[in-house]
C-alpha cells in the first residue's frame, strides 16, 4: 500500500487518535490524578514510559546505522563480510544495560506498590465495604450502619479503606483519577486504599469482564468536604420515606407489593427488606439511575418500563403488568425519597 491509499490510511488512523484523545472524560484520566495514590501511581507511569522510550530510540539508532553503515555495495554481492560473533564487550553490555534498567524500574515499583496498599490507622480513615454484583455496586459504611448503591460518598483528605469482595463472579474495582484497580473474587476480601484531595465526582467502572452489561457496570466517587460529608452521613442514617403527595402515597403501597422483594426502603413502614437488589434508601438524590443515566422523572419511567433496553443483562424485571399510572405512582413515590 503506498501513494496516495497510503495517506489516506495514515489520515484515518490520525484522526481516530485525535477524536478518541477529545472524548476523553477528565474525571477518568490516570493522567489527571486526583489524589496521592493516583499521583504515585503516575510517577510510575512516567518512569516505565521514559524507560521503554529509551530503549526504543537507541534500538532504532542503532538499527537504523547498522543498515546503512553495513549495507551491501556495488561490487560486494555474495560477498560475507567479516564475523563479529563472541564479543565479550558487546555482550556484557546488552545484559548488564537491561538489568540495570529493571533495577531502576522494579525498585520504586515495589516500594510504591508495598506503600499504596499499607493498612491505615482506623483512626485516620473511613472503611467501606465494597460489594460487587452482576451489575451493581452495594457500598456498606459499617461504622456508620449506612448501606447505598452505585454511588459512594467520601471526605477529602482522610484515607478511605475499600474492602472489597465479589457476591457472584470476579469483579474489578476501578476509579482512574484516584488509583489502579483492583480485583473483587468471591469469599475472599481484597483492600485498596484511596483518598481524594479535592470535591468533585470522579467515575468509576468495573474493569474485569463479568458478562453482558460489564460495559455499563458504572459507580461513581462523590468526594465532599469533611462537614458536607457527615451531613450525607446524617441524612443516610435516616433516610425520609414518607410520601409527600398522594400520587407519592400510592407509589408506596405499589412498591411494597412489587418492588420491596428484591429492594429495602427503610422508615417506610414495610415489614420486609429486600436485599438482592440495590437499596432504595434516599433514591432522590442520587445522580444516576442504575450507575448509567441521569435520576430524572422520564429516565425513571423509562428504566421502569423497559430495564434491559437501558442495562442488557441486568436483573431487573419489566413491570409490563402495570399500567401507565401505576408506573408512575411508584415513579413519583421513588423521587420523594429523601
Amino acid at each position: 500500500m503506498g501513494g496516495k491509499s497510503g495517506l489516506r490510511h495514515w489520515f484515518v488512523w490520525l484522526t481516530l487518535i485525535l477524536v478518541s484523545a477529545g472524548c476523553t472524560n477528565p474525571s477518568m484520566s490516570v493522567l489527571d490524578p486526583a489524589g496521592p495514590v493516583g499521583r504515585e501511581q503516575l510517577k510510575l507511569i512516567y518512569l516505565s514510559t521514559g524507560i521503554m522510550t529509551l530503549v526504543v530510540l537507541v534500538v532504532a539508532v542503532l538499527y537504523i546505522y547498522i543498515v546503512i553503515r553495513y549495507r551491501e555495495r556495488p561490487g560486494q554481492e555474495g560477498e560475507i563480510p567479516e564475523q563479529v560473533e563472541g564479543n565479550k564487550k558487546l555482550e556484557v553490555l546488552w545484559t548488564v544495560v537491561p538489568i540495570i534498567l529493571l533495577v531502576i524500574l522494579a525498585v520504586p515499583t515495589i516500594a510504591t506498590t508495598f506503600n499504596i496498599n499499607e493498612k491505615p490507622d482506623p483512626a485516620e480513615s473511613i472503611r467501606v465495604n465494597v460489594i460487587g454484583y452482576q451489575y451493581w455496586w452495594g457500598f456498606e459504611y459499617p461504622e456508620f450502619g449506612v448501606n447505598t448503591a452505585n454511588e459512594v460518598h467520601i471526605p477529602t483528605g482522610k484515607k478511605i479503606e475499600f474492602i472489597l469482595r465479589a457476591h457472584d463472579v470476579i469483579h474489578a474495582f476501578w476509579v482512574p483519577s484516584l488509583g489502579g484497580k483492583e480485583d473483587l473474587n468471591p469469599e475472599r476480601n481484597t483492600r485498596l486504599v484511596l483518598q481524594a484531595d479535592k470535591p468533585g465526582i470522579y467515575e468509576g467502572k468495573c474493569a474485569e469482564l463479568c458478562g453482558a452489561a460489564h460495559a455499563l457496570m458504572n459507580f461513581r466517587v462523590i468526594a465532599h468536604p469533611p462537614e458536607e460529608f457527615n451531613e450525607w452521613i446524617a441524612s443516610q442514617k435516616s433516610p425520609d420515606s414518607t410520601p409527600q403527595s398522594d400520587r407519592g402515597r400510592e407509589g408506596q403501597r405499589l412498591v411494597g407489593q412489587n418492588c420491596i422483594g428484591c429492594h429495602a426502603v427503610e422508615n417506610a413502614g414495610y415489614p420486609v427488606q429486600g436485599s438482592t437488589g440495590p437499596t432504595l434508601n434516599a433514591f432522590s438524590k442520587r445522580t444516576r439511575i442504575a450507575g448509567v443515566i441521569d435520576n430524572n422523572r422520564e429516565n425513571l419511567t423509562t428504566w421502569m418500563v423497559d430495564p434491559q433496553g437501558v442495562k442488557p443483562g441486568n436483573r431487573m424485571p419489566a413491570f409490563d403488568h402495570l399500567t401507565e399510572e401505576q408506573i408512575d405512582a411508584i415513579v413519583q413515590y421513588l423521587l420523594e425519597l429523601k
